[in-house]
């Protein structure tokens, strides 16, 4: 099924990152998951797990002290993507400026390979003279750790009582000053091995002979083979580059656009220096990435450059390019309706100015949409509640509102952060019953977060389990409520009320999620399964496939593990599910 379907959003390898009171926390750990068209994936996880982080970041809405480590989010919206820029004499001046300064350069290709050995023993040399990238590691992780440990203290001390609890401050201020010489000490230790080494370097006559010797021969192999002839195949392909250069930077001001053009044409030559197969489509991605969306050329008139953009939502650069995202083809339903509405504007004023913005048309076509959709969600005499305040509709009302305001510019992806945890139980399945009916006038991808695996029983095709961080089991409802095969998954189904029997326990998870401001080393759930294998402790287990679409991260399933069967609890639950959830 997941085959046939067009993937939306591709995530590839994405971290997520935080700096608070001066450490870095590891929200996402490495992430990769395909989002299809039209269907509905239920993110599900303990709080804290990293489900709406995740979500927030292809929605651009990471609080101020996140950001994006790694990773891309390759978002396919071929609407969005399609890109037309006008040729005018001074796109025509500056292109042909950018495509001399290419083909200028165009014989750095041709030594690149001797260039990177040229670097490789320019790095050597430093490290023979210095600290080695793995002794810096090193150093680095040590002064960090008593800088972590030195914050904590700081913001420990901030807790006391000054009038009653002066041993305890006078204890903590001892306990930083001793991180404070510590660090002092790393500091030093790390100077005098430094000078240590740069004088041994300068005493080992051989090794600096030998430097100077394959330096010198490098550096002639690297003038002799500049003087070589460029292939007709790389002048062409320039034409086209600098044809993706202007597409990609054609949506910005006169100014933004000569700067942005510049930075892409140095990074083309540093790419082209370094030996970058600019060939290859995921190669030019990367160089474009780091200053603006690629957009691809694919044809062109007298007047216009045609292309289509390659959106990798984890580089957004330009704040106008959200603009055109966020509420626009990725929206989002809170779970909390009162803070998501302007408690002192009407409801219909709410809706309009969201389709103003996004969408070209008058008030009175904006006010005959707000209205519309105000049928569309369940409002009743929508005419007569269009002008009232949030404070006068109840909280289910709200919701439906948030929805309505979240579906004007009709979206690709709706993000649906535990809507109905606010609401009144009565209220839940309504709710999730008209988010699932309107996805199927309006076609919108559905992203579920939620920790109510009832809720996913009703709403998912698809379940993605998050725990701390990284996705550790992703299957159908079928695969992970029926044959669930990791131990979380297996914890978060037996902690279900709805499946306890009668007069028994309730099942709970003990301990808790580990610090994400540490290193995980091997399965971060290892500490609080009971059937935790000695491998857990030490390497993190692979994403194993079970079937097609079922995948699993626990060293449970390599064929060498021993057979651990899942708890009695949730063995053959259909009937109970189906009872429980009433699917």
């Amino acid at each position: 099924m997941a085959e046939e379907k067009k993937v939306l959003l591709s995530v590839k390898d994405l971290w997520v990152k935080f700096r608070v009171r001066g450490r870095i926390l590891t929200a996402i750990r490495g992430i990769s998951l395909d989002i299809y068209e039209n269907e509905s994936i239920a993110i599900v996880g303990e709080s804290g797990s990293g489900k709406s982080v995740f979500t927030k970041t292809f929605a651009g809405m990471l609080d101020s002290n996140g950001f994006i480590d790694q990773g891309s989010l390759i978002f396919n919206d071929e609407e969005l993507a399609d890109t037309h820029v006008k040729l005018t004499p001074s796109a025509h001046r500056m292109m042909a400026d950018a495509l001399k300064k290419l083909n200028d350069s165009a014989k750095l290709e041709l030594g690149a390979a001797t260039y990177q050995k040229i670097l490789a023993l320019e790095t050597e040399k430093r490290e023979h003279s210095s600290l080695s990238e793995e002794e810096k590691a090193k150093v680095k992780q040590e002064y960090d750790d008593l800088v972590a440990k030195r914050t904590d203290a700081f913001n420990l001390k901030q807790t006391f009582d000054r009038s009653k609890e002066k041993d305890k401050i006078r204890e903590t201020d001892r306990l930083i000053n001793d991180y404070d010489e510590q660090i002092k000490a790393l500091k030093k230790k790390e100077e005098q091995l430094v000078r240590e080494r740069k004088a041994a370097s300068a005493n080992d006559a051989a090794f600096n002979k030998r430097y100077e010797e394959r330096h010198a021969a490098l550096k002639a192999q690297y003038e002799e083979e500049l003087k070589g002839q460029v292939s007709p195949a790389v002048y062409q392909r320039n034409e086209i580059l600098v044809k993706e250069i202007y597409l990609s930077v054609g949506r910005y001001g006169v100014r933004q656009r000569v700067k942005m053009m510049n930075k892409l044409v140095d990074a083309l030559v540093k790419a082209m220096k370094l030996g970058v197969d600019l060939n290859d489509e995921d190669q030019r991605n990367l160089v474009f990435d780091d200053i603006t969306f690629r957009v691809r050329y694919l044809d062109e008139t007298a007047e216009s450059l045609h292309g289509t953009c390659v959106l990798n939502l984890a580089k957004v650069q330009y704040a106008k390019d959200w603009s055109q995202i966020r509420g626009k083809r990725i929206a989002t339903v809170f779970q909390d309706p009162m803070t998501s509405l302007n408690p002192i504007i009407t409801i219909g004023k709410q809706i309009t100015s969201i389709i103003l913005k996004h969408q070209d048309c008058t008030e009175a076509e904006a006010r005959r949409r707000a209205l519309e959709l105000m049928r569309k969600v369940g409002i009743p005499k929508a005419e007569a509640r269009f002008d009232d305040y949030p404070f006068q509709y109840s909280g289910g009302m709200r919701q439906r509102i948030v929805i309505a305001i979240a579906l004007s510019c009709q979206p690709k992806i709706l993000i649906c952060d535990e809507p109905t945890t606010a609401l009144d139980v009565t209220i839940q399945a309504q709710i999730l019953q008209l988010i699932k009916d309107l996805q199927k006038e309006f076609n919108y991808t559905i992203v579920f977060i939620t920790h109510d695996l009832g809720v996913v029983a009703n709403v998912a095709d698809r379940v993605a389990v998050l725990y701390a961080g990284q996705v550790i089991e992703l299957g159908t409802v079928e695969d992970v409520f029926y044959d669930p095969r990791h131990p979380y998954t297996w914890a978060l189904l037996s902690s279900l009320p709805q499946l306890a029997q009668k007069d028994g326990k309730l099942y709970s998870i003990t301990g808790t999620p580990p610090s994400l401001y540490n290193q995980i080393i091997g399965d971060a759930f290892a500490p609080r399964n009971p059937h935790c294998l000695k491998i857990d402790t030490l390497e993190e287990p692979p994403m194993f496939q079970v079937t097609e679409t079922h995948f699993a991260k626990t060293w449970l399933l390599d064929p060498h593990a021993p057979k651990i069967e899942k708890p009695e609890g949730i063995r053959d639950i259909h009937e109970k599910l189906v009872k429980a959830f009433n699917i």
